[in-house]
């Protein structure tokens, strides 16, 4: 009896669809690297320390002004927090502003740090005019005057506080930047009204104290070396707030892209079930 052999039968091979790659983890910039961080901290803890130094020299160490006393040691103050708001925060966004609307140099990152600027640059503003009513008050007799610069510097709050409202309309990430931008160059043209109003209207207000035409100090002595600490000190402060806020805005764009991407996944699943 023999045994037929039966041929073999080649199991087929079925090919396997390749594992889909994981998704590519967005590239750090450097605002969020380990670097940035330690560098916030360090200019953090010098502002800290300026403005401790600040305050004790502005309290205990210099003299009472001849003619406004103890007042006068509101200087220590209201210069830096103006200079810092109009010629740091607002200076800068309108830079930021142009390289953004520029097309070689648009980017993201200029949106970002003009909107960073400009909202610490408001806070600025805002404590220029605090003290400038408690300076007001007892000098002029009331808290506030509607003179050339005062209302020049109202305006320019009112127009920035205008451009953080545009920020916040709902729309894709160019097109809020564009029209952001365009609001920031608009609101820029008051600044210079702001510089000029106390030489070119009748004002209330003080002419320069240190900048001004002749280029003649009209402070000295210990006061102006405390002067002189208050513009180190609170251009240290909004250095560090301009740092967290970027950073913050950063996270918050990423939150809100992938809230965006979630949504339209959703939806795509809806339209197939």
């Amino acid at each position: 009896m023999t045994v037929t052999e039966t041929p073999s039968v080649a199991t087929p091979t079925v090919e396997r669809a390749p594992m889909p790659a994981p998704p590519a983890l967005p590239r750090l910039s450097w605002v969020e690297s380990e670097r940035a961080v330690w560098v916030t901290r360090i200019i953090g803890i010098a502002a800290v320390i300026s403005v401790a130094a600040t305050v004790w020299l502005g309290l205990w160490v210099t003299p009472e002004a001849k003619v406004f006393g103890n007042l006068y040691r509101l200087v220590y103050i209201h210069p830096a927090t103006a200079f810092v708001a109009l010629y740091v925060a607002f200076a800068l966004a309108t830079l930021a502003s142009l390289l953004y609307l520029w097309p070689r140099t648009r980017s993201l990152f200029w949106d970002r740090l003009a909107a960073a600027s400009v909202e610490v640059g408001v806070v600025f503003l805002t404590l220029t005019c605090v003290s400038g009513s408690i300076w007001g008050r007892p000098t002029w007799g009331v808290w506030w005057a509607w003179d050339a610069m005062l209302t020049a510097t109202a305006l320019l709050v009112v127009m920035y506080l205008g451009y953080l409202a545009i920020r916040r309309v709902p729309a894709e990430p160019d097109v809020r930047a564009k029209r952001s931008a365009f609001a920031a160059l608009i609101a820029a043209l008051d600044i210079p009204i702001v510089h000029f109003s106390v030489d070119w209207w009748h004002s209330l207000h003080q002419g320069a104290t240190i900048l001004n035409a002749n280029l003649s100090p009209r402070i000295h002595g210990s006061m102006a070396w405390t002067m002189l600490l208050s513009f180190v000190a609170l251009l240290l402060v909004f250095l560090w707030m301009l740092l967290v806020r970027y950073r913050i805005g950063v996270l918050q764009d990423r939150l809100g892209a992938g809230e965006l991407d979630a949504a339209i996944q959703e939806r795509r699943a809806e339209g197939l079930s």
